[in-house]
């Protein structure tokens, strides 16, 4: 029986992976005093906040079979929609959460309907609406940055801080909360719910799950609208730690989320991964990132080094499944 459970444990790509993240601990814990440092890693929760908010949405909506690049364009959008009315009238988090999070549902909700009606390849349509989205943005605010925030915009939130022995003070502040609920959400949604069962279903055979009564025109607004709603927890998160609000401060960031999620064993046609995988595929290119500039290696090497080991756990992922595959015939 343990056997069996070393076995199936070993043929799993987070186990792999997790064991790739150790390493990794360990080599830049032996290269660099300052990487286990509390403060270290309290900066890295914080900075990757936003990384790991939206790869949680990113993977729900690749475990339905589908894909989306706009979500940087929904979250600046989300981020203006926000900024603008908390800097001319003020409020409160609550309501800069709930504003974001309407304006990224509402585009979300667009992507799924698009993407159920003209049934092409989703990636088409959201490469489509990220550029209509972006485009749209920079013509109404004429690419003007936002600054000036309220003061409890500014000041954030600290929940059960102290100081430590570095003089520092620390504690549960926005981006490390709504981290923490996020994948909470996102792991009950996707692991003890009938909603995350259809997905997995959805994504493993479309068209099974449709003659088993699925409504997929529900679920694909479902993923898509969560991913929208994601981007605006993220538009929130991202807005409060930057102190201001730039179109084009998350272009290009949909291939650093899709590289994590990826990374995490997830596939890109639908049906297989696990929220575990992602998790570890964002702590690694975090880990990994941080590493390289506290070793202070180039930033160029940064995409080089983050690229091959994607490469490389990609490689290892096809490698698994078709011995799998072999073992079966």
């Amino acid at each position: 029986m343990n056997n069996v459970r070393l076995s199936r444990l070993i043929g799993q790509h987070e186990f792999w992976l997790g064991l790739l993240v150790i390493a990794l601990i360990v080599g830049l814990s032996l290269s660099t005093d300052e990487f286990l440092s509390l403060g270290n890693l309290t900066d890295v929760a914080t900075s990757y906040a936003i990384l790991g908010i939206l790869a949680c949405g990113l993977f729900v909506v690749l475990i339905s079979g589908g894909i989306d690049i706009s979500f940087p364009a929904m979250t600046a959008i989300a981020q203006y929609a926000m900024a603008s009315w908390m800097i001319a009238h003020g409020g409160n988090f609550v309501l800069a959460l709930a504003m974001a999070i309407a304006a990224g549902l509402l585009l979300g909700l667009i992507n799924g309907f698009l993407v159920y009606w003209l049934r092409v390849p989703a990636i088409i349509i959201t490469i489509a609406t990220l550029n209509v989205y972006y485009g749209l943005l920079v013509y109404a605010t004429k690419g003007t940055w936002l600054y000036g925030f309220p003061d409890w915009f500014m000041n954030g939130i600290n929940w059960f801080s102290f100081t430590a022995a570095d003089g520092y003070d620390y504690g549960l502040t926005l981006p490390l909360l709504c981290l923490a609920a996020v994948i909470l959400f996102t792991a009950i949604l996707m692991n003890y719910t009938r909603l995350g069962r259809q997905i997995y279903a959805m994504g493993g055979n479309r068209d099974a799950a449709s003659r088993l009564g699925l409504n997929l025109l529900k679920l694909h607004f479902c993923v898509y609208g969560y991913m929208g709603i994601l981007a605006g927890i993220a538009a929130v998160v991202q807005a409060q730690i930057t102190q201001s609000v730039a179109p084009n401060s998350l272009l290009g960031f949909e291939l650093t989320v899709l590289a994590a999620v990826v990374l995490g064993g997830t596939s890109m046609s639908g049906g297989r991964g696990t929220l575990t995988g992602t998790l570890l595929g964002v702590i690694l290119l975090a880990f990994l990132q941080n590493g390289l500039t506290l070793l202070s290696v180039s930033s160029y090497w940064h995409t080089v080094f983050s690229g091959t080991i994607i490469l490389i756990s990609i490689s290892a992922t096809a490698w698994n499944e078709k011995r799998k595959l072999a073992g079966e015939l």
